[in-house]
């Protein structure tokens, strides 16, 4: 059966589902192209769809916000058509075994941060910044951040006058609790502040693998919640930060420090990470940890049929393997090569699908070079420097890299969005 929605979208497979909805594979059926659509029931108890398509509206433009295709009703569902992209961060995260080296989390840092500013610059604040809600682009936007799943986002001031939504307590926590601001666990009404707060929890679970009030055990989830917040507000920042940059716990400071109506000073912090980043004498190369983890599986993937089939080592293997080893996270910043972006699987997994194309690539190295003081690490910034510049390679097939994060986010509890709450 020909399932189709906005007459030209055709529905394939489910890539997962959710309580208040499912997540499909689409093609373009006049131009081929992938997209994602999700669907909704129109009965659904709480639906949340419609506002969402109405947000990405507002939004539209903006770099690294997916563009929708198409929002109306199908029969008897919601329907929104959208981009389709790459794996979330938090995949990432996991394919490069919990944990993002100091160039990554800092090459993140700055086009999370440019995001952000941009969702407020449009009158909303996000209210759910999580590593599962921004997503790595394919082809040739794979080296670019783009944020997803604004269910939760809220306006926080009028688009004309500016005037501020007045501060308000006893507020249900809205959110994700790993990474909510400490206002926002007390009670307080979100602003743009929370939004850096909570970005700067994203930053240091890159960095140290997890956040300190993981894993606690209550009776309740109000409990559980309260247990969190103690947590957090007796955890000094030098503590969550030791071991790392002070420019996190300075971060941090700045962002607990801000009165409920201010404007956070986006470029002030931009500018902390990016002179970190020169001082580190990181290469300006975009070889993420996961573009280094890929090589190592795809060598060590090739030894192993070697050994099965031959019953030993072909030497220059070995070297192989053990000089990629050497470049993983920890040594990414001496990598030179940009490899293709991982494919994601419906259930998660990245494949090693994209090897053969990693020998042809090669000879083809990029020109590395290092950031210059102030210099953006947003790679749309760099198109606008550099036109003509090599494009990330492609990536695997459209299943393999569907919006795993939004089927995540969708299988919470809808009951939460009636309340305004999020877990």
């Amino acid at each position: 059966m020909d399932l189709r929605v906005g007459g030209k979208y055709r529905i394939g497979k489910k890539i997962g589902s959710g309580s208040f909805g499912d997540i499909y594979l689409g093609v373009n059926i006049i131009s081929g192209e992938e997209v994602a659509i999700k669907l909704e029931s129109v009965k659904a108890k709480h639906p949340q769809l419609e506002y969402e398509a109405k947000v990405y509206k507002t939004l539209a433009g903006g770099v690294g916000v997916p563009f929708v295709r198409w929002f109306g009703v199908e029969c008897d569902y919601n329907a929104m058509v959208l981009d389709l992209l790459g794996p979330s961060l938090e995949d990432l995260f996991n394919f490069c075994n919990r944990k993002f080296s100091l160039k990554t989390t800092l090459l993140l840092a700055d086009q999370l941060i440019s995001r952000i500013e941009y969702i407020h610059s449009r009158n909303f604040i996000h209210r759910d910044i999580k590593p599962d809600n921004f997503l790595m682009g394919i082809g040739k936007r794979g080296n670019q951040v783009n944020v997803i799943d604004f269910g939760l986002a809220k306006k926080y001031r009028d688009p004309k006058t500016h005037l501020h939504i007045p501060y308000r307590e006893n507020k249900n926590l809205t959110g994700t609790a790993r990474y909510t601001s400490i206002n926002t666990h007390l009670g307080v009404e979100q602003s743009r502040r929370d939004d850096m707060e909570s970005l700067g929890y994203v930053l240091m679970y890159f960095l140290r693998g997890s956040l300190p009030w993981q894993g606690l055990k209550a009776a309740t989830k109000k409990q559980k919640y309260d247990r969190i917040m103690e947590k957090k507000m007796t955890t000094p920042t030098e503590y969550l930060c030791r071991g790392f940059p002070n420019e996190f716990a300075i971060y941090l400071n700045y962002c607990r420090s801000l009165r409920f109506d201010d404007k956070p000073d986006y470029s002030y912090l931009r500018k902390l990470f990016r002179d970190l980043f020169v001082r580190e004498g990181f290469q300006y190369d975009y070889v993420f940890d996961w573009s280094v983890q890929q090589r190592v599986d795809d060598v060590q993937k090739e030894m192993r049929q070697q050994q099965q089939g031959q019953g030993q080592l072909d030497p220059a293997q070995q070297q192989k393997s053990a000089a990629l080893q050497q470049q993983q996270p920890g040594m990414a910043g001496q990598q030179q090569q940009q490899q293709p972006y991982p494919g994601m699987s419906s259930q998660g997994a990245i494949p090693s699908s994209g090897a053969a194309g990693v020998a042809s690539q090669q000879q083809q190295q990029p020109k590395r070079r290092v950031l210059q003081p102030g210099e953006s690490l947003d790679p749309s910034s760099v198109q606008q420097q550099q036109a003509g510049g090599a494009a990330a390679a492609p990536v695997p097939s459209g299943d393999q890299r569907m919006l795993r994060s939004q089927t995540r986010n969708a299988q919470q509890d809808a009951r939460g969005r009636a309340n305004g709450e999020w877990y």
